[in-house]
């Protein structure tokens, strides 16, 4: 919903009720994941996607019909041998969409939420999806505060504590609860969905790969920060519009910033002096990637200094070195495209080989 909020922004300041669908379950090879959205506003005007075009016209279609009724609706749309063009989705898997009407008087909370997601604020915003509570009512959860309701007071409580244990993690999917938040009941199916700050990118060595690579990691949606200790390199100009560019040395500067488990870290200097000291301080911390650049024959002196500074063969195996996947790379842009391809990879289970060579589904869940 993110990348739709600009419109859905400009509808709700001017008071004008618009249909919300939103993907609240996939299963197999369906082609955008949970929190996936599109929305009908005023004159039939469209923004975004739940499938990437397969059912995109039904879907439309049952948006605009809420907007003007108010009624929320659930509907699945999966791949049927008999009938696969009249069902829609025949990528072979299944999504399931909750679509409800957005209004002022319906969602107080919705100009809050965006703000939020806007400024980088952590929320979630949990939907009652199916069951003994009103379909489509709303609960947004901030780490101290709330605003809505999902109908009664003991799900309001239950649910506000999971959203905050989600956020903390960044997740979202479906949960379940009895009408009154029991959580041994399964009665109440709520999406509860996580707005977290995005992830940052930390990126080692202001040299032209790290510019490529801080511009792709910006594309992925990453909070760049490119970081340097020499001044005459880590300059802004250098560098794409909205990456913050920091001098200091680089295990100094890490050793001050907080890092989480969807943290990418790309050490590209390829410099002892700089590489092993800011790598024994990432391999000791958080993070989802972490990558070198260097010959192998680079690779193999940074290990050995590394296994000299005291590192772990269970710490050493977290690096990827030398960084990226084989794609026969030579320009920074094409290298960037190799590291990028592989911290997708690694985000979601992939093999990195060519889908014609592979079998089975093609979006695979993500790995753990």
């Amino acid at each position: 919903m993110r990348d739709i909020l600009a419109a859905l922004d400009r509808w709700y300041a001017a008071r004008l009720p618009f249909g919300l669908a939103t993907v609240v379950e996939v299963s197999r090879s369906a082609p955008r994941g949970p929190g996936a959205a599109m929305a009908v506003g005023p004159d039939g005007e469209v923004v975004g996607s739940v499938s990437g075009g397969c059912v995109e016209g039904a879907v439309f279609e049952l948006a605009q019909e809420a907007a003007e009724s108010g009624t929320a609706r659930l509907e699945t749309f999966g791949y049927s041998d008999e009938d696969a063009f009249a069902v829609g989705l025949t990528c072979g898997g299944e999504i399931t969409v909750l679509v409800r009407q957005v209004t002022w008087a319906r969602d107080p909370a919705f100009g809050a939420v965006s703000a939020s997601v806007a400024g980088g604020e952590p929320v979630t915003v949990a939907t009652v999806v199916d069951g003994p509570a009103p379909r489509g009512a709303t609960l947004a959860v901030w780490p101290r505060t709330a605003a809505g309701g999902l109908g009664t007071r003991g799900l309001d409580a239950a649910v506000a504590a999971d959203a905050r244990g989600e956020l903390a993690l960044g997740e979202t999917g479906l949960r379940h609860y009895g009408p009154h938040g029991e959580r041994r009941e399964d009665t109440v199916t709520v999406f509860v969905q996580s707005f977290a700050p995005p992830p940052r990118m930390l990126v080692f060595g202001a040299i032209d790969y790290a510019a490529a690579v801080a511009r792709i990691g910006d594309f992925l949606g990453y909070r760049v920060t490119v970081c340097d200790a020499r001044p005459v390199f880590a300059t802004p100009r250098r560098f794409p519009e909205g990456v913050e560019v920091v001098v200091d040395w680089p295990h100094r500067y890490l050793r001050g910033t907080r890092t989480d488990a969807r943290t990418v870290i790309c050490v590209l200097t390829h410099d002892p002096k700089f590489d092993v000291p800011v790598l024994r301080e990432a391999l000791r911390r958080p993070a989802a990637y972490i990558g070198a650049m260097g010959s192998r024959r680079t690779h193999d002196d940074r290990l050995r200094r590394l296994v000299d500074s005291g590192l772990s063969d269970a710490e050493l195996a977290r690096l990827r070195s030398p960084i990226g996947l084989d794609l026969g790379a030579r320009t920074p842009q094409e290298v960037a495209v190799s590291v990028a391809a592989e911290i997708v990879a690694l985000r979601w289970g992939g093999t990195g080989a060519p889908l014609s060579r592979t079998s089975g589904a093609i979006h695979p869940r993500a790995a753990g």
